[in-house]
C-alpha cells in the first residue's frame, strides 16, 4: 500500500467508526424510548407495556395489603415470614422501577440534557415518591438507630396510587378543582382559623375560673374550638357556666356556616369542571374534524426524518406528534422516531381509527378571550396544537393570549363520543 492510499483508508475507517457509533446511539435511543413507554402508566400499545402496568399495580397492591395485614398481631405471628418475603420482593421491584425511570428520564424530558432530565425526574413529586418507596427499607442496614423513623417514611408508598389514575380525568377532577379554587379556599381557611383563635380566647376567659384544670390557658380552648366549629363535638372539654354554654351554642351554630363555605366552593368547582369537560367554550362556533393516526415502525421511510423533510401531501397538515405520554408541537425541525404516533389531517379510511380534533372559533364574550393558554381550564387529555389568527398560523405556547376571532385547534386523546 503506498502513502497516497493511507489517508483514504484512514478516512474510510473513521467514517465507518463514526457510523457505527451513530448506529449504537440510535439503537440505545430506541431501546430507551421502548423502556420509557413500558414504565409509563397507560401506554398499552404493545403487550409488554400492558403487562408491566399490571405487574406494577399488582406489586403496589400486594405491598399495601401486607403493610395493613402485618399490623394485626395474630396474622403477623402466623404469616410474618410471608409478609416479610412479599415486602422484600415488592420493594425490590420499586427499586428496579426507579432505576428504569432514571435511565429513561431523557425520553420524559426530550428537550433537556441527560443530567438535566435525571435531575428533573429525581426532584419531581413522582420521583421523590418513587425514591421513598424503597429507600427507607434499606436504610436501616446502614443506620440501624433510625429504623422506626424509616418505617414511618414507608407510608410514602401509598402515594404511588396517584400514578394509577394519572391519565384519568374523572379521577383528577379534585386536583383541578382545588387548583382552580385555591384562592377562595385559602380565604375560607383563614376565616376558620381566625374564628378558632377568637372562640378559644373567649371560652378561656369565660370558663377559666370555673374549670381551671380544663381551660388552663388559651391553647386548651383550641381543642374545644376545633371540635365545636368543625361540628365534631368530641365532648372531653365543654363549658359548665351559663355564659359559657350560651357562647358555645352561638359558636356551634357559627361552625355549621363556616364548614359550609369550603364545601360549597368545592361543590361549585366540581360542577364547573365537569361542565368544562362537556363543553369547551361558552360562546363560539365549534365543529369536529376527522384525522387519522399513523404509528411509525422501524422500516418506515419517515422514521429518522424531520417533518419538513417528509413532504406531506398538499392539503394535509401534521396536527400532533405523540411520543410516549408527551405530545410534541409538530414544528418542521422535529425528527420523527420509530414508535411515534402521528396525527395527520385527512379523512379516515380503511381501518384507520379517527381521533377527535376540535376547531373552536372564539367570539366576543368568550371566556378564553384575553387568557394565556397555560391558564385555560381544559381537560388534561386535550392539547391546543394550532392557533390561526387573521389568516396566520401561530405555534401555541403557554404565554400566548387568545383573542376574539382566533380559531383554536385542539387535539383530544379521548375517544369521540357518539
Amino acid at each position: 500500500m503506498n502513502n497516497t492510499d493511507r489517508p483514504l483508508g484512514g478516512k474510510t475507517e473513521y467514517r465507518g467508526k463514526a457510523e457505527a457509533r451513530r448506529e449504537r446511539i440510535r439503537s440505545w435511543n430506541n431501546l430507551r424510548d421502548r423502556l420509557y413507554r413500558m414504565v409509563s402508566v397507560g401506554v398499552v400499545d404493545v403487550p409488554v407495556n400492558q403487562a408491566y402496568d399490571i405487574l406494577s399495580i399488582t406489586m403496589l397492591i400486594a405491598n399495601l395489603t401486607v403493610a395493613f395485614m402485618s399490623t394485626f398481631e395474630q396474622l403477623d405471628l402466623k404469616f410474618g415470614a410471608v409478609f416479610d418475603a412479599v415486602e422484600a420482593v415488592t420493594v425490590l421491584f420499586f427499586a428496579v422501577d426507579y432505576a428504569l425511570r432514571v435511565l429513561t428520564a431523557r425520553s420524559a424530558y426530550p428537550n433537556s440534557t441527560v443530567m438535566q432530565a435525571v435531575g428533573k425526574y429525581m426532584t419531581s413529586f413522582a420521583g421523590i415518591v418513587d425514591l421513598l418507596s424503597f429507600l427507607p427499607y434499606y436504610l436501616p442496614i446502614v443506620f440501624p438507630a433510625g429504623a422506626v423513623a424509616f418505617r414511618m417514611i414507608r407510608v410514602a408508598r401509598i402515594m404511588r396510587l396517584f400514578r394509577i389514575n394519572a391519565n384519568v380525568d374523572s379521577m383528577n377532577v379534585i386536583t383541578e378543582v382545588l387548583k382552580a379554587k385555591r384562592q377562595q379556599l385559602q380565604s375560607s381557611v383563614f376565616i376558620i382559623v381566625v374564628m378558632m383563635m377568637a372562640s378559644s380566647l373567649c371560652m378561656y376567659s369565660v370558663e377559666h375560673e370555673a374549670q381551671p384544670d380544663v381551660f388552663k390557658n388559651a391553647f386548651s380552648g383550641i381543642w374545644w374550638s376545633v371540635s365545636t366549629l368543625l361540628t365534631v363535638g368530641y365532648g372531653d372539654i365543654y363549658p359548665i357556666t351559663f355564659l359559657g354554654k350560651l357562647l358555645g351554642t352561638f359558636i356551634a351554630f357559627m361552625g355549621v356556616g363556616l364548614v359550609a363555605i369550603p364545601t360549597g366552593i368545592i361543590s361549585a368547582g366540581f360542577v364547573e369542571q365537569y361542565a368544562n369537560y362537556t363543553k369547551i367554550s361558552d360562546q363560539g362556533t365549534e365543529k369536529d374534524l376527522q384525522f387519522i393516526r399513523v404509528r411509525l415502525t422501524a422500516g418506515d421511510p419517515w422514521s429518522g426524518k424531520s417533518i419538513r423533510e417528509i413532504g406531506l401531501p398538499k392539503g394535509s397538515i401534521m396536527a400532533a406528534v405523540q411520543r410516549g405520554n408527551d405530545t410534541l408541537v409538530p414544528r418542521g425541525d422535529v425528527v420523527l422516531k420509530k414508535g411515534d404516533l402521528l396525527i395527520i389531517g385527512a379523512e379516515s379510511t380503511g381501518d384507520s381509527q379517527p381521533v377527535r380534533l376540535r376547531e373552536v372559533t372564539l367570539e366576543n364574550g368568550n371566556k378564553w378571550t384575553g387568557e394565556a393558554i397555560r391558564d385555560l381550564d381544559i381537560s388534561r387529555q386535550t392539547y391546543i396544537v394550532m392557533v390561526r389568527r387573521n389568516g396566520r398560523t401561530i405555534v401555541p405556547s403557554g404565554g400566548l393570549r387568545l383573542s376574539a376571532g382566533d380559531t383554536v385547534y385542539m387535539y383530544s386523546k379521548e375517544k369521540k363520543r357518539t
